[in-house]
């Protein structure tokens, strides 16, 4: 037999109806005693929730007693704030479940919940206008069962005759909460830019831009936004010169104080501009927007004669420019007009390029000549502190202009280094980490990754670790068994500032093991070793073990995935099971059906 409902939980129902079809909730509500109100706030949907607290008079909790009015007004909104701010991060949860440990405290839950609810009612409504059949307006597009289900709950079930059917309800009501968009070319329209009218943007995301009939919207959109907007994302969109120009005059007007644009990024996309006749909007904005921090061209077709221009209009703006990735492009030769020594003037005045603390030079096809051009430039950094030339060739001669600029600049504060498949040989890494060892203010992180090195480079590496590196990269440099033995031997002293390693892909074998056991109590500061595709047999496992029951450190992670270390034999559940971090095993194995896969890094 079925139970009867208790009369409380059959109020509670009459009131959550009550207030998800009314935006003016009887005022009797709010008259409940607290602990009757609390299991009612608790049960409530989200759109409930949202008008209950809409419409809460102050002193709701009105049950509090104390001789300090202020006292008593304080306490009651820090209450009423705990309590609603409880239920709304209980409703994330439950509709985000995945995303509910990513979110850093402090957190306005409500205004988090709505933002994540709008941009799914948007990513929905840009499924809908993209079919081809589809004709209407934007603002009728219906949001699907699935979500409304979330804000209503079953018992709101007629969804398609209650308020919240469509797009326009959502964007208008709880527009006010929403921060951060990601909006697809399909709503770059008009109609979106008076759907959006409440909004605050901060951060705004688009989509597939490539065509003028997206452009003027979004410049309306963004002349709306421009007192709030701080930044701004273009990826995988066609921008021409002419689309370029307009978005920035939108973003930037002429003795108008907004806070301004702190970072603007085009990824993956497409730029085409005449370096010879650049937009003069674009120019002007670079010049002048003082609150610009972040500047971000990467994969964006850009030329060395557009990077120069770029380059060039920054060494006389007046942004307070922190952060510059001009990766993945051709631009090799950029640098090679610049006369440094007619720039020293106009440097010293306090111009972008000297408060740059990021450059991201990655996979550009630079040479051994833009890196003794950028050796040059580097001088004119003074704070810089993450240089990325990955995947750029520029060998020993570009390294060996490196090694020109620390010489010449001993007090450099650049502490992060990635010099990953650069073509380098043994010699002049060799000589690069010689050089390291003997500066005043010595890298943090060092990455030489996939440089074809081999084992002459232990004695240089084992130098490198002692001098306040905190982390290295060494994976698939092709040290080999023998690499790992004379690490192993030259490795006597403590690692006091090692924090991370990276020694994957290097073949090593049982060798591979042997150093970490000897490395891992050196290291009392350990925090993650990637021993990766190493080719360890399973002995590895309790030869690592015993290092680790042996050692005082914090290891929080041991990476041993592509190794042959399962044995079908063997149960390492108990090893898995002692070496833990946050309940987490230290330990990463492979799965027994990919262990006896070696790792081919072979051309």
């Amino acid at each position: 037999m079925t139970k009867a409902p208790s009369l409380a939980f059959l109020c509670i129902k009459a009131l959550k109806l009550v207030l998800l079809q009314s935006d003016n909730p009887v005022p009797d509500v709010y008259e409940l005693p607290s602990e009757l109100l609390d299991g009612v706030i608790a049960h409530l949907p989200a759109l409930a929730l949202q008008n209950f607290q809409t419409h809460m008079p102050f002193n709701c909790w009105d049950d509090y007693e104390s001789g300090d009015d202020c006292l008593t007004s304080c306490w009651r909104k820090r209450s009423r704030n705990d309590v609603l701010g409880h239920s709304w991060k209980v409703l994330f949860k439950l509709r985000w479940p995945e995303l509910i440990d990513l979110v850093e405290p402090p957190t306005d839950w409500q205004q988090l919940y709505w933002e994540k609810h709008l941009q799914n009612c948007v990513d929905e409504a840009a499924e809908v206008a993209m079919r081809p059949c589809f004709t209407g307006r934007i603002s009728s597009i219906n949001v699907s069962d699935k979500i409304l289900r979330y804000i209503c709950h079953e018992e709101h079930t007629d969804f398609q005759k209650c308020v919240c059917a469509e797009l326009s309800f959502h964007l208008l009501t709880f527009g006010p909460y929403l921060r951060c968009l990601r909006l697809l070319n399909v709503l770059c329209v008009t109609e979106t830019c008076e759907l959006l009218r409440t909004s605050k943007l901060h951060t705004l995301d688009l989509r597939l831009i490539r065509s003028e009939k997206h452009v003027e919207p979004l410049c309306k959109l963004l002349i709306q936004s421009r007192e709030t907007l701080t930044s701004l994302e273009f990826i995988h969109c066609k921008l021409s010169s002419s689309f370029i120009s307009a978005i920035c005059a939108s973003l930037h007007e002429k003795d108008i104080h907004t806070n301004g644009i702190q970072r603007f990024c085009i990824k993956t996309s497409s730029i085409d501009i005449d370096p010879l006749s650049a937009p003069s909007d674009f120019i002007s904005f670079l010049n002048s927007v003082r609150s610009l921090h972040s500047l971000q061209f990467c994969d964006s077709h850009l030329d060395q004669h557009i990077a120069r221009m770029v380059f060039s209009t920054l060494l006389d703006s007046s942004s307070n420019l922190s952060s510059l990735d001009l990766s993945e492009n051709n631009i090799s030769g950029w640098l090679s007009t610049f006369s440094w020594r007619s720039v020293v003037g106009s440097l010293s005045s306090g111009k972008s390029l000297q408060s740059l603390c990021k450059l991201n030079l990655r996979g550009n096809e630079l040479d051994k000549y833009d890196a003794e051009n950028l050796a040059h430039a580097l001088r004119h950094m003074p704070r810089l502190e993450s240089l990325d030339l990955s995947g750029n060739p520029i060998e020993d001669g570009g390294i060996r202009s490196l090694i020109s600029y620390f010489t010449k600049n001993p007090d450099s504060p650049l502490a992060d280094l990635n010099l990953e498949n650069c073509e380098l040989s043994c010699c002049g890494v060799i000589e690069f980490l010689d050089t390291l060892s003997t500066r005043e203010r010595p890298l943090k992180f060092l990455s030489v990754a996939d440089n074809a090195l081999g084992r002459e480079v232990s004695e240089a590496i084992v130098n490198s670790l002692t001098i306040s590196i905190e982390s290295l990269n060494i994976s698939g440099i092709g040290l080999g068994p023998v690499g790992f033995l004379e690490l192993g031997r030259k490795l006597v002293k403590g690692l006091k500032k090692l924090r991370s390693i990276n020694i994957s892909k290097n073949r090593g074998g049982l060798e591979t093991a042997r150093f970490l056991s000897k490395l891992i109590p050196l290291a009392p500061k350990l925090v993650s070793v990637d021993a990766s595709y190493n080719l360890m047999p399973p002995e590895s496992l309790l030869m690592l073990r015993d290092s680790l029951r042996s050692a005082k450190g914090d290891l929080k992670r041991l990476d041993m995935t592509g190794n042959n270390c399962i044995s079908h034999e063997a149960d390492h559940s108990s090893l898995l099971g002692e070496f833990q971090h946050n309940r987490e095993p230290i330990f990463v194995l492979s799965s027994s059906s990919a262990s006896h896969v070696p790792y081919d890094d072979e051309p």
